[in-house]
């Protein structure tokens, strides 16, 4: 069984701090969904994504394209990612079941700590999360560095 992670950003925004989790998730060997839910949202972090250093090129993909299933990091607003992946990356609220993080090796849950909205969503799915039985952590920013501040679940 998986677990949520879900990250506060409060110092860096969504796009400096993806690229480092991508890279994490692909060191552990992982195949990555990231998640949003607007497509010119999504169009956008894969731009970042393609200007990022030479040295960590992260070979990745927006969905629609022949090579999905390929795609060892897939950007997509469906639930069902053609590249199978083993971790979820949610960003801009996109929904995960619980259900998925049972199947996966890790979801992570990436929220704006500066968006009002955006926090009330990441608490509404930690409550749905933890109390389905899944496994949690929480991880924040705040004092410069990731401290987790919080744990749910085994």
């Amino acid at each position: 069984m998986g677990a949520a992670y879900f990250y506060h950003l409060t110092r860096r925004p969504v796009q400096d701090t993806l690229p480092t989790l991508l890279e994490k998730a692909r060191g552990a060997g992982w195949r990555i969904a990231v998640r949003g839910r607007d497509p010119e949202r999504l169009a956008w972090l894969d731009e970042i994504l393609w200007r990022g250093a030479e040295e960590s090129f992260l070979a990745h993909g927006l969905a629609g394209g022949p090579h999905d299933a390929l795609q060892p990091i897939l950007l997509t607003t469906s639930e069902e990612a053609a590249n199978r992946p083993t971790c979820v990356m949610s960003v801009d609220g996109a929904a995960v079941s619980p259900e998925e993080v049972a199947a996966l090796e890790r979801v992570c849950i990436l929220f704006d700590g500066t968006d009002a909205e955006a926090l009330q969503v990441a608490r509404g799915q930690w409550k749905a999360l933890t109390a389905a039985g899944c496994a949690a952590q929480y991880w924040s920013e705040d004092s410069g560095k990731w401290e987790k501040k919080a744990e749910s679940g085994s």
